[in-house]
């Protein structure tokens, strides 16, 4: 193939013409620049949110962590706008993956989850809005993978249930004072992931994979959360595959 010859005349007007380079510092269309992003709620930052108008943050400052922080914002004027905010615990295993879990590792599930219902050992907070289950001596959740109940509220064991694969609620009676059901693992659950991840109160300390509280801060959340709204928690870390702006539902 032959080159063909520009004039010079021509080549000089083309250079003349171009549009400039953008700066090294320009944005790439489809992303965000650092100031802007910098600027941004956690929440405007997420990839999902669920498509509700709440959202509950626990973020961890690392996957090895026990320790971090629960957030609860509202969506208002097309912006996510801080109710509340209290100090965290997650589990004595730390955090991990929620579609890697493995039952019994007492992690806690990362990810973007639906709120089923709350319960409680106390009775609902005044002004509480979603349905609100009362523990009594015959509550237990199942954690049997063998039972047709596996990762359910059960009031009296099945028979397929064995109570030393499952939790008596009643038992914690001060960490399930007041709590919400994670949605973790709870629509199509799978065998072996994990059961039972709750948002609580505070025992003495990390968790048994669940999210806790101190019980102030749990009761504001159950008046806060408005089931019309579709709340849904996102837990997870600052960066890396767990990072809280990259989780979906």
């Amino acid at each position: 193939m032959r080159t063909a010859l520009v004039p010079a005349a021509a080549l000089l007007a083309a250079i003349a013409s171009a549009p400039a380079a953008a700066p090294a510092s320009a944005s790439v269309p489809g992303s965000a620049p650092a100031s802007y992003a910098a600027g941004l709620t956690l929440p405007e930052r997420m990839t999902d949110t669920g498509g509700g108008s709440q959202l509950i943050t626990a973020q961890a400052p690392r996957t090895g962590a026990t320790e971090g922080r629960v957030t609860w914002w509202d969506r208002r004027h097309g912006r996510w706008v801080k109710a509340g905010s209290a100090a965290a615990r997650f589990g004595a295993g730390g955090l991990v993956d929620g579609a890697k879990r493995k039952q019994g590792t007492s992690t806690t599930p990362t990810g973007l989850y639906d709120l089923p219902y709350a319960f409680g050992t106390a009775p609902a907070p005044g002004g509480t809005r979603t349905g609100y289950r009362r523990v009594t001596s015959a509550s237990w959740w199942c954690q049997d993978n063998d039972s047709r109940a596996y990762n359910r509220w059960v009031e009296g064991l099945p028979s397929d249930c064995r109570a030393d694969e499952s939790e008596r609620m009643a038992s914690y009676r001060k960490q399930y004072g007041h709590g919400l059901v994670i949605g973790y693992n709870y629509d199509r659950p799978v065998r072996g992931r994990g059961a039972g991840i709750f948002l609580h109160v505070n025992g003495k300390g990390p968790t048994a994979g669940c999210v806790s509280v101190p019980s102030g801060a749990m009761r504001r959340i159950l008046v806060w959360a408005d089931p019309r709204r579709a709340p849904h928690i996102a837990i997870g870390t600052p960066s890396g595959p767990t990072a809280i702006t990259a989780v979906t539902s």
